[in-house]
């Protein structure tokens, strides 16, 4: 495998395709790596047309553009550093993504403040913190009935009440989940 170019991922499905998404560099920043991508876009579907997603810990954004590329209606992005965020703003304008709306802020913050639901809600937070405890019935709450949660963490998670494990995976050092919710759409 050849390693990636630093500060620098491709878009890999969509109207956006191939495209090179570039970023600064920031301690701890670990972008999703392309198999994983490509995992969760298998199991949400290649086509998110009218969907809302949410990604927290954004990072370089990735994801939400990769969302926007398989047509979400919205894609709202949040992450606590700006230059991180003015770039995946950036990136947005530069491949025609209107529907990223990029935010500086704090997750648990930015889910307090938040009213609207999502069909999917993306996490990647930084592998030294344990977010988990609050974090997933917190966005449980922001979930559409039928919505999903994709989480990446540095080990297995399990699901908090209200939220069931649907698939689980690993690459390398990275333990991927989508969780949805535990009684199904009504």
């Amino acid at each position: 495998m050849t390693p990636r170019p630093a500060n620098r991922v491709r878009i890999i499905g969509g109207t956006h395709r191939g495209r090179i998404v570039r970023f600064p560099a920031a301690p701890g920043l670990r972008p999703t790596p392309d198999r994983v991508r490509e995992t969760l876009f298998n199991w949400l579907g290649q086509d998110l047309s009218g969907w809302r997603c949410l990604e927290l810990f954004a990072g370089t954004g990735v994801l939400s553009l990769e969302a926007a590329s398989r047509g979400a209606a919205l894609a709202v992005a949040i992450d606590r550093n700006p230059a991180l965020v003015e770039a995946l703003s950036a990136n947005a304008r530069l491949i025609g993504a209107a529907v990223v709306e990029a935010r500086v802020g704090d997750a648990k913050r930015a889910l307090a403040d938040e009213r609207r639901q999502f069909d999917a809600i993306l996490l990647d937070p930084p592998f030294g913190d344990d977010p988990w405890d609050w974090l997933l019935p917190a966005c449980a709450a922001r979930l559409a009935p039928d919505g999903r949660i994709f989480a990446e963490a540095g080990h297995w998670l399990e699901p908090s009440s209200g939220l069931a494990t649907l698939r689980r995976d690993r690459a390398g050092q990275v333990h991927f989940h989508l969780l949805g919710p535990a009684t199904g759409p009504t």
